[in-house]
């Protein structure tokens, strides 16, 4: 199961509604750049990775109807439009358009899909990638005194960063994948992630892979650090500047704070398409603010199954739904990317990334 897949037909995509789970399971087709705007704003498809690749196909689309430049630049500024904090939107949409451009008249749709089917080749390889060194931390960590007596590597996350947030084995649960592969013993501690509740999607997924793993409320991750029980915390982000300062869902950067006080590492998942090479600033980073409804209506199963919603307090109350934060480098112990481990900060990226340093 993907995400994300081109359909049979050859030119529409078909998307895993993630507004639908954890409790339902439906795959919806998208034939229009407009229908591709509105599932990447309301959150059917989510995840840095997994928005920038979406994007990709809504240029593709857009094209099937309209091959002209000013087609073209219409369709990556409403995509642009539609969550401005992840990277990974712009820079997916922008290799497409490029793409489109370079081909001949009457081509440039076939350019564009082109594209985007590497653009996902690419994105799955890093992910498995990003497994594989963040797997060595993990391995370290089971060899050292956290885990004397065999027992399992204990990894906080928060938000959702698995393959539901990509296509394959994600960014921040890529190393969890690929150490439950290989036998490694992990257990991870679920941030819930309010107000969207991504953890459980979380939680579906490493049930469904057969992964230890248990659900806590957001304001428990300072507990559980405190008091010795998290070997490390890996996170995904939307957004990691040239100076390793990274931006992910709301919350992490108080998570940040208690692994700092409680000396546990602190890792980032950073696939190159959710590197920022031109912003110094974090200051300057857009930050998305959502609906208020998403903090006043909390969506479930009653307690006899049937999907519901209920408000937890006064439906008129002042709400105020910041979707994003930034960790500076500074708390930031490593970043895993498809490349290497490295430093959070600009030395250390452009030890991975040369290819960046400027003239």
């Amino acid at each position: 199961m993907r995400p994300l897949r081109l359909s049979s037909d050859g030119w529409s995509i078909e998307i895993l509604d993630q507004t639908r789970l954890p409790h339902e399971v439906v795959v919806a087709r998208i034939t229009t750049l407009d229908q591709v705007v509105e599932a990447i704003a309301t959150m059917q498809v989510r995840g840095a990775p997994l928005i920038g690749l979406t994007g990709a196909y809504g240029v593709c689309l857009a094209l099937m109807t309209d091959e002209s430049d000013a087609a073209l630049d219409d369709a990556v500024s409403a995509l642009l439009g539609a969550r401005p904090t992840a990277v990974n939107l712009r820079h997916a949409v922008e290799a497409v358009r490029e793409a489109a451009r370079a081909a001949d008249p009457g081509a440039r749709a076939g350019a564009a899909y082109a594209r985007a089917a590497e653009l996902c080749d690419i994105e799955i390889a890093a992910c498995r990638a990003i497994g594989d060194y963040g797997l060595g931390i993990l391995q370290q960590l089971h060899t050292g005194a956290a885990t004397k007596g065999g027992g399992p590597v204990r990894v906080l996350t928060h938000c959702n960063a698995g393959w539901l947030a990509t296509l394959e084995y994600g960014t921040a649960l890529a190393p969890v994948y690929r150490a439950h592969e290989v036998g490694l013993p992990v257990h991870v501690w679920v941030d819930e992630t309010r107000p969207r509740s991504q953890g459980w999607l979380t939680a579906w997924e490493l049930g469904a892979s057969g992964v230890s793993h248990t659900v806590v409320s957001d304001t428990s991750a300072g507990y559980l650090l405190q008091r010795g029980e998290v070997d490390v915390v890996i996170v995904g982000t939307d957004r990691t500047l040239r100076t390793g300062d990274v931006c992910n869902k709301i919350g992490t950067y108080l998570v940040a704070l208690a692994a700092g006080a409680a000396r546990i590492p602190f890792y980032a998942a950073v696939p190159s398409s959710s590197i920022d090479w031109s912003l110094d600033d974090w200051g300057e980073i857009p930050i998305e603010e959502r609906p208020a409804d998403e903090v006043r209506w909390v969506r479930g199963r009653d307690p006899d199954g049937a999907l519901t919603r209920v408000a937890p307090g006064p439906s008129d109350g002042v709400v105020r739904n910041v979707a994003f934060d930034v960790t500076p480098a500074r708390l930031v112990t490593g970043l895993i990317t498809e490349r290497g481990v490295c430093t959070a900060s600009r030395r250390g990226l452009l030890a991975l990334f040369p290819e960046r340093r400027r003239r």
